[in-house]
């Protein structure tokens, strides 16, 4: 069964945009064509329960198996050696995607506590967008009792649009609860 926001952005998101951002060609209009999910675990380097914890929550909210993030050189500075897990990471394409994206905008981020939108400084000037949580506890899977330690995290959305205009066309379109622009005057 397709999901939700998918049949959405089929049926109606694509050709607002394509009127809204003048698109000749049907195969230039955006669209979203990956979520990575990533975690620093530098908290749970020495520690194996609390990283297959880390790495269990992100399984669970992303419904996909993530994987661990291994340091490819040693740095004395921050005490990692080579070899050593440095992060969790899950990258979701198609169905899991549009899943994961549909409960993000309606279910996870009106549960943060005193959400005023998410900032719009997040765009990368190539039509990416990366914005971070704090905490992880605000999707329903996540059982506060199960969580060793509550730990951020960082996504990063990978659009097909070309620039950070139309990125931010799509995903207001999408449902993104950006927070208001300021007006100078």
């Amino acid at each position: 069964m397709a999901s939700r926001l998918k049949i959405r952005y089929q049926n109606e998101i694509k050709t607002q945009l394509e009127t809204e951002l003048n698109i000749s060609n049907k195969m230039l209009i955006p669209a979203v064509e990956k979520v990575v999910i990533s975690v620093g675990t530098g908290f749970a380097m020495k520690d194996k329960k609390m990283l297959d914890n880390v790495v269990d929550t992100i399984s669970k909210l992303s419904g996909q198996k993530a994987l661990t993030v291994v340091a490819k050189k040693s740095v004395a500075g921050f005490k990692v050696r080579e070899g050593m897990v440095t992060g969790v990471k899950v990258t979701l394409r198609g169905e899991n995607m549009y899943d994961f994206l549909d409960k993000l905008i309606n279910v996870a981020l009106p549960r943060v506590k005193d959400f005023r939108g998410i900032p719009r400084n997040g765009f990368d000037g190539r039509g990416n967008y990366n914005f971070g949580l704090t905490e992880q506890l605000m999707f329903p899977e996540i059982k506060y009792d199960d969580v060793m330690q509550i730990h951020g995290m960082n996504i990063t959305v990978v659009t097909t649009a070309g620039n950070d205009k139309n990125a931010l066309a799509l995903l207001e379109k999408i449902g993104f609860p950006f927070t208001k622009a300021k007006n100078n005057g």
